[in-house]
């Protein structure tokens, strides 16, 4: 690994989050699900604002990923109602990134800090199509819990797993 570290995502840096997310789905998301798709996603997770609410009122903690001196990735998480439970909500790191441990650093982190908050999983949506991710996400101790289709709108369904992680014990074993 070059010098990586993990840092809380400023409201300066997300305008480079939202280009950074174009080039990572444009490039890992077809024949997953479509472009227009694809396009119709970016354009309501990454909106301008979007973000920005989600760190400033909906108490979503983003993160950016830095290696050499460079946005390599991002991620979300946030708690749930339940009060055990924390989401990570978005992983991503560009291409050239992948296969480092830059992901699993970022659950790593993300893990330790839903522990510090009392939280006993960690759950994450990823779709069913998504091999790559799902094999990073079982190497990393998630099992798959459920699967759910959620309509989003325009004719277009998140058709996902549910895959979790369990926090609890000194390792989260």
């Amino acid at each position: 690994m070059s010098t990586f570290n993990i840092q809380p995502l400023l409201i300066a840096d997300i305008p480079a989050v939202i280009a950074l997310a174009g080039v990572i789905w444009r490039r890992h998301y077809p024949g997953i699900i479509t472009h227009a798709q694809i396009d119709y996603m970016l354009d309501m997770m990454y909106a301008p604002g979007v973000i920005e609410d989600e760190i400033t009122a909906k108490g979503i903690v983003w993160l950016k990923a830095v290696a050499g001196g460079r946005l390599i990735g991002f991620a979300s998480y946030g708690p749930q109602p339940d009060g055990a439970t924390m989401k990570l909500h978005k992983l991503y790191l560009v291409h050239s990134a992948r296969g480092k441990g830059y992901g699993t650093a970022l659950i790593n982190h993300i893990a330790a800090a839903a522990r510090a908050a009392g939280r006993t999983r960690l759950l994450l949506a990823v779709n069913k199509r998504n091999t790559a991710s799902i094999a990073v996400y079982k190497r990393n101790g998630f099992v798959i819990e459920k699967e759910v289709k959620t309509d989003i709108g325009h004719g277009y369904y998140m058709d996902d797993f549910l895959m979790v992680k369990s926090l609890a014990g000194p390792q989260g074993i």
